[in-house]
Parts: C-alpha cells; sequence; structure tokens
C-alpha cells in the first residue's frame, strides 16, 4: 500500500516532495507534514495586535481602505480617539476637525457616548471616521442612527469593523468589546438607516493575514502580495462607505 512514509524509504530525499505531489492522491500537504515553525505556540507572538512590531496586519487594509475614499475627508470631519486619520487622509480639504472621546483628553473637542440618542449634534459633520469603534458598543443600531443622524445632507459616514480579531480590552473598564461581524451583517445593519444604495461593503483578508494578525505579527513580515490576497471566506476586516442622502 502506498505511504508517504513508504516513499521516503524508497526515493532519495531530494526529490521525494515533488515526487510525492505526482503521485500521492491524498490530501496535501499529507497529515503529519505541516510545519508550524515559529507558530506552534499557544499564545501570540504580539500581545497588542503587533503595534509593537510595526504596523499591525489590519491596519493595512483599514488604511488602504480610508486612502481609498479619502476625498470624502472634507469639511467639517469627526474621528473618535485622536484625529490622526483625518489629517492624514484629508489635509487641506479638512476645514474642522473635532475628536470624540467618551471622557474629556487634551485632544477631544465633544465628550459623548454613540449609543445615547442624540448625543451628537444634527447635520453637522461632512464626513464620520469610525474605524475599528463600532464593535465596542453594545447598542450599535443607537450608534450608527446617532451617526446618520449628526452627518449633513450629502455626508460620508466611513467604518472598518473587525471580522477575525482578537478580543480588545480597556484595562480602564471604560468599555467593552461585543460584536464581530461578516459584511453581510455590515450591509443589514447599515441598510437599516441609510437608503439602498447609499451603502457601500467590502471585505479584506485571506487565511494567512488572518493567521498572522491573531498571532500579532506586522506589516512588513508579510509580503505584499500575501496581504493584498483576498479570499471572501476569510474576513479580517469589513468596510462600510455610507452616504446621507441630499447634498450639503
Amino acid at each position: 500500500m502506498f505511504t508517504p512514509q513508504a516513499a521516503t524509504r524508497a526515493v532519495p530525499r531530494v526529490s521525494i516532495r515533488s515526487w510525492l505531489r505526482k503521485r500521492y492522491r491524498g490530501p496535501w500537504p499529507p497529515v503529519g507534514w505541516v510545519r508550524f515553525g515559529g507558530l506552534r505556540r499557544t499564545r501570540p507572538i504580539s500581545q497588542v495586535f503587533g503595534f509593537d512590531r510595526g504596523l499591525p496586519i489590519d491596519r493595512h487594509y483599514i488604511e488602504s481602505f480610508l486612502q481609498a475614499h479619502c476625498q470624502d475627508v472634507r469639511g467639517r470631519v469627526l474621528e473618535v480617539a485622536d484625529s490622526d486619520y483625518t489629517v492624514r487622509f484629508g489635509g487641506d480639504r479638512v476645514l474642522r476637525s473635532d475628536v470624540l472621546d467618551l471622557t474629556p483628553t487634551p485632544r477631544s473637542t465633544i465628550v459623548a457616548d454613540l449609543q445615547v440618542p442624540d448625543s451628537l449634534p444634527a447635520d453637522t459633520f461632512d464626513c464620520i471616521i469610525l474605524t475599528q469603534v463600532l464593535q465596542l458598543i453594545y447598542d450599535i443600531r443607537t450608534a450608527i442612527r446617532n451617526s446618520y443622524r449628526a452627518l449633513k445632507p450629502g455626508g460620508v459616514l466611513l467604518v472598518t469593523l473587525p471580522g477575525i480579531c482578537r478580543i480588545c480590552r480597556d484595562e480602564e473598564g471604560r468599555w467593552g468589546d461585543c460584536w464581530r461581524l461578516t459584511g453581510r451583517a455590515a450591509r443589514l445593519l447599515f441598510e437599516e438607516q441609510f437608503p439602498a444604495g447609499s451603502v457601500s461593503v467590502a471585505t479584506y483578508g485571506n487565511v494567512l493575514a488572518a493567521t498572522g494578525f491573531l498571532y500579532g505579527l506586522a506589516v512588513a513580515e508579510l509580503k505584499r502580495d500575501e496581504l493584498d490576497a483576498q479570499d471572501p471566506d476569510f474576513e479580517l476586516v469589513v468596510s462600510v462607505r455610507a452616504v446621507k442622502p441630499g447634498t450639503s
């Protein structure tokens, strides 16, 4: 009976893999042949998503999404916790930058909770950037309605959400990690508030990128083609672009 183990005794080691590929009819690589190397561990390589190693893998997709829609970052822009992406992707198109936080900080200009109805001023912002925020809000529907209300007519909501991701914890206990969404779930949620045709959803990732991200590897540790390969069965990051009807 042919087995990979028997083949190793009959074929010179230098050609064993190519010989097996031609003759072996089972799953490839054969069971027991996978080598995990530095990934054979039960703890991640980085405990902070890869920030201590460079740019985290999910940020590659988040920033690619924002770059693709940088023209939306204009006028009065609201971002959560800081204004880094507003400045980076909006540049001189931004007339006023606001920072939203749950509690007053040196950077915050608006202190509010997105899951409290009407906690943001209505018809105010040309663009709202919510990157990796909504998964931390239990009442996600209210947060979406609140964001919709705060946009000017014609304003744009730019959102990213984790699909495949470790749990994010707040040591101060101000918030908790509540949700992981698929692209389908994100579309259905946002189309409850935004009209049909005004919501665009995209997903990013593949099994290698997802595995690397869970281990805490950085972007520099994967090749560009490995990062850019898209497999819809491995949604590492989900992005949403939603436009409020009307013109500003």
